[in-house]
């Protein structure tokens, strides 16, 4: 990633308040991974594995643990010293993040803003954005080409709405939040009454989304609105890519999910939960505070007690585990066991 400006070694050092190892002046026009450094770029080494690549790298800095002595810097290189590199890089990551800062205030020609509603003199409109009627967008929040906001949509401050994303009516956004391209918000709930001809009959969908403060959502996630009442996504929630959150859901704030998570309909998250990859949630049940389950886990009832969990249906972690590596030695206690019995058959008449 280029730089906004180079900077020399001896800048970053004083930006990071970190100890310099080294030529002061040479000049950073990059930030990249260790294994693809190369001169004129700046990495960082904090994890003993990429200690092959530490030994190989062409980048002109690299940031390094306080104390470092695995290696010295070679010749036209120079090391920085903090306390965490990998915090130390996210932080040059974050001051050059700068893209979206050039989207300023403007409502481009081909946008369409229905009556009644209020955008905040500060809010970029990409093209083709459809607003629709009542909707309130606030400071300098930024909705890029191609966004369609049904009618009655409120978004806060400082948003950023990526292309083809889609709000259905009466859903409201917080501040700060992110949405990433092609998410869905508001859509019905997969809601129907299964008539006795095998027919189904569909139940009306109206609720709405509520999405707090300081929300991340990834590409391609989808969020249904409520039967009645509100979908809620507290403040803080981070929810990754290709995600499914049925209606009447209740996010916890600062709760993290990954991708292809499933959360089916009226099921209550608590605080700070962690989903990995692929966890599938039943309905109509709750999950504790500071609860962890790991990727692939099926969670079919409630979980009362915060913890790390694993497996269909999930168990703590270390036991669910010790259960995987006892299924490892069951064919060989089959064999055992078919010897066992046929030897008790044999000496003394026994049948199994």
């Amino acid at each position: 990633m280029d730089l906004d400006s180079p900077k020399t070694c001896d800048e970053i050092a004083a930006l990071l308040e970190g100890q310099l190892l080294g030529a002061p002046n040479l000049t950073i026009y990059r930030l990249n991974r260790i294994e693809y450094a190369q001169p004129g770029d700046l990495t960082f080494y904090a994890n003993k594995k990429y200690q092959s690549f530490l030994k190989n790298t062409k980048a002109t800095c690299i940031l390094v643990p306080k104390g470092f002595k695995d290696k010295q810097p070679s010749q036209n290189q120079t090391f920085i010293e903090v306390e965490n590199p990998y915090n130390s890089f996210l932080k040059l990551l974050v001051l050059n993040d700068t893209y979206y800062q050039n989207f300023n205030s403007f409502i481009h020609p081909t946008a369409i803003v229905g009556e009644g509603s209020f955008i905040d003199p500060t809010v970029y409109l990409g093209p083709l954005v459809v607003v629709g009627k009542n909707c309130y967008i606030g400071k300098n929040t930024k909705i890029m080409p191609n966004v369609t906001l049904y009618d009655n949509v409120k978004i806060g401050e400082n948003c950023l709405i990526h292309s083809n994303v889609v709000c259905y009516h009466k859903t409201i956004i917080g501040n700060n939040c992110i949405i990433h391209a092609g998410a869905i918000i508001g859509s019905d709930g997969f809601g129907f009454v299964e008539n006795k001809d095998g027919s189904y009959t569909k139940i009306p969908q109206l609720g709405n989304v509520i999405i707090g403060n300081n929300v991340e959502i990834g590409a391609n996630t989808t969020i249904d609105r409520a039967i009645v009442g509100s979908t809620i996504i507290e403040d803080g929630v981070k929810i990754d890519n290709l995600v499914q959150i049925a209606h009447n859901v209740h996010i916890g704030e600062n709760t993290a999910m990954a991708a292809q998570v499933g959360i089916s309909g009226s099921t209550k998250i608590g605080k700070r939960n962690r989903l990995a990859g692929q966890v599938g949630i039943a309905g109509h049940i709750e999950l504790a505070d500071d609860v962890v389950l790991e990727a692939k886990s099926g969670v079919p009832k409630s979980i009362t007690e915060s913890g790390v969990y694993f497996g269909a249906p999930p168990q703590k972690k270390i036991e669910a585990f010790k259960i995987l590596l006892s299924q490892n030695e069951l064919p060989q206690l089959i064999v055992e066991f078919k010897k066992l019995k046929a030897l008790l058959k044999d000496k003394f008449g026994l049948e199994i």
